[in-house]
């Protein structure tokens, strides 16, 4: 038997006024995921607890089964283990964006959604950065996706205690990083004479004044969150003893399936963004699932449309992923499959970042006792028989159907 799990990053939303009070999963036309929640057992799933809201990064640890609060150490050792950069354990990295800054102001936290081609050759002419105050540190700077990057810090007497350099929203002055320990003080340094350097080598950019005579926004500046330290946890394969396989674009989700001990299955034209090969990943899925005995697929564009505020692109999104669940219906072999499909957290249009409410889950397989829930959404899986669990309660569920979950007591 085999199983997969599937997230669609930020797809649970809430009711909208300008979609007479549905949720766009309830707007759109979406009749392969009502086919699938029809077949299967529905429930809704609160990520981490009820109203608390999560970053991807710890969404996955729970999803894959793991204690999210007691083994996450920060988001930015993820983003680089993710960017193919091999991260060692007492790296300090930090997930970075390029970012568009006016006077003191960061007037956008993405420059725009700057393009991952120009990104790349903006931050790979950056060259090589140091410190001058402590050039013990080697300094690495990455690009990831689209306008992400990743900061790795190696040397002595480093910490992951330091504040984030990034605002957090628009309109507002970028930030210092502060030591938040004692023992942080070399690390906040470092980032600050990083953050200036970039900065200095970003005014004027010959790529930049070419997207000011496109009206595009230039990327004149980096902010940095999330600092962090590679996470100690027992892989996933050595926990249920499967052989287990991931699809994901995004550096973040791939370091998540890489720490895990995940193998990864590459995807052409597979993207992170909206216009992502849907196709290929499922097509990438089925494959998978005749050497792997589980996979986990990612798709991140219905999250970047929630982020932009764009409720058409992500309605339009959602059917492009019903598609997509229409394809993996009709070519996974149904009759030795358990099939998983949720969101990681919601991302709702009208508040433009992650949300704690819970997201809609539909299982289905050979041996899965259906409901009679017949959409998939965030209100009808709630009348589900799953009824309302956590997220680390997933991938039990689909493992104990493979007969990979240990009996407790005698």
């Amino acid at each position: 038997m085999k199983a997969a799990l599937i997230v669609f990053d930020g797809a649970a939303d809430r009711p909208l006024k300008k979609l007479k009070g549905r949720t766009p999963l309830e707007a759109a036309s979406t009749p392969n995921f009502d086919r699938a929640a029809s077949m299967g057992v529905n429930g809704i799933v609160d990520v981490l607890a009820p109203g608390v809201p999560p970053g991807s990064d710890i969404a996955h640890l729970a999803l894959f089964g793991y204690d999210a609060l007691k083994v996450y150490r920060g988001r930015g050792a993820l983003e680089a283990l993710g960017a193919g950069f091999k991260v060692k354990p007492r790296d300090v990295a930090f997930r970075g964006n390029l970012a568009t800054m006016r006077g003191e102001l960061v007037v956008d936290r993405r420059a725009g959604r700057i393009d991952t081609a120009t990104a790349s050759e903006i931050v790979r002419s950056l060259g090589k950065l140091s410190s001058k105050k402590h050039p013990e540190v080697k300094v690495f700077l990455l690009h990831t996706t689209e306008h992400r990057l990743a900061l790795v810090l190696r040397g002595p007497g480093l910490s992951p205690h330091v504040s984030d350099t990034d605002p957090g929203k628009v309109g507002q002055p970028l930030l210092k990083a502060k030591p938040l320990t004692g023992e942080a003080l070399k690390t906040a340094e470092v980032v600050n004479e990083v953050t200036a350097e970039i900065r200095r080598k970003l005014k004027g950019h010959p790529l930049n004044r070419e997207r000011a005579k496109r009206k595009l926004l230039p990327a004149n500046a980096v902010v940095f969150r999330g600092a962090g330290v590679l996470p100690e946890i027992e892989s996933f394969t050595g926990r249920f003893k499967v052989k287990a396989a991931f699809i994901a674009v995004t550096s973040l989700i791939r370091g998540v399936c890489l720490a895990a001990g995940m193998k990864n299955i590459p995807v052409k034209g597979a993207t992170g963004t909206t216009k992502t090969n849907l196709y290929g990943k499922a097509e990438g899925l089925v494959k998978a699932l005749k050497t792997y005995d589980f996979c986990f697929l990612h798709v991140k564009g219905t999250d970047n449309a929630s982020h932009d505020g764009n409720l058409e692109e992500k309605i339009a999104m959602i059917e492009r992923l019903d598609e997509m669940i229409g394809y993996l219906l009709d070519n996974l072999n149904l009759e030795e499959t358990y099939l998983a499909v949720t969101a990681d957290h919601a991302t709702p249009v009208t508040v433009g970042n992650h949300t704690g409410d819970p997201v809609p889950l539909t299982i289905l397989g050979p041996e899965v006792l259906s409901d009679g829930v017949k959409a998939f959404s965030e209100r009808s899986c709630a009348r589900g028989g799953l009824g309302r669990i956590r997220g680390k309660d997933v991938i039990n569920i689909l493992m104990n159907y493979l007969g990979k979950v240990k009996k407790l007591g005698a």
